[in-house]
């Protein structure tokens, strides 16, 4: 179970988007922890993640990591990318396992949609996709996510993941990889 204002403390934030509370309320309640989507699971890290990539405070504060992307170690954060925008308009990236970062939706409802793909993000050093053949099984709760998230939202599930990347990709890979170069040497 995660606890709201335990996750807002973990993130340093008063307040949280309304797309993570909602979902963070379907995963404590309708489902679990990579139960409606493979390998996917909001959770508290306290930076653990991202320390490991970079130590900079100014690293630190631009990311907001709350979800576990797969289930070898990859995970999902909010870029603030200094436009002023809202925290739930801000650009999603993934920090690989392998390695590799990468900005996969332009915000928090695009990542929702990305999750009724309901397989795991494989991420390295050069791309970041989704990827599942007719043999992969169905996330117990796939269906309970699909309706939640019709309700919810008024989103179908996803046929096409690689279009949302490639669109996130387009609008925000150069200045991310460019924010990025800067605290890790890779970029």
């Amino acid at each position: 179970m995660i606890n709201i204002t335990e996750f807002k403390e973990n993130l340093n934030l008063k307040e949280i988007p309304a797309e993570l509370e909602k979902l963070i309320y379907f995963q404590n309640t309708i489902s679990s922890f990579e139960n409606y989507s493979q390998g996917f699971g909001i959770l508290i890290d306290k930076k653990n993640g991202l320390k490991s990539w970079s130590t900079d405070e100014n690293f630190l504060d631009k990311l907001f990591p709350f979800a576990q992307a797969n289930g070898s170690g990859s995970f999902y954060a909010i870029w603030n990318d200094g436009t002023g925008k809202p925290l739930e308009l801000m650009p999603v990236v993934v920090f690989g396992d392998e390695g590799g970062v990468h900005v996969v939706a332009e915000n928090l409802l695009q990542l929702l949609h990305l999750l009724s793909y309901d397989t795991e993000i494989s991420v390295d050093f050069d791309t970041a996709y989704f990827y599942k053949d007719d043999e992969d099984d169905e996330s117990e709760d796939r269906m309970e996510y699909i309706k939640w998230l019709k309700e919810t939202f008024h989103l179908n599930p996803i046929e096409e993941p690689d279009d949302l990347i490639k669109t996130a990709q387009e609008k925000y890979k150069a200045p991310f990889d460019q924010w990025i170069g800067q605290y890790i040497t890779e970029y």
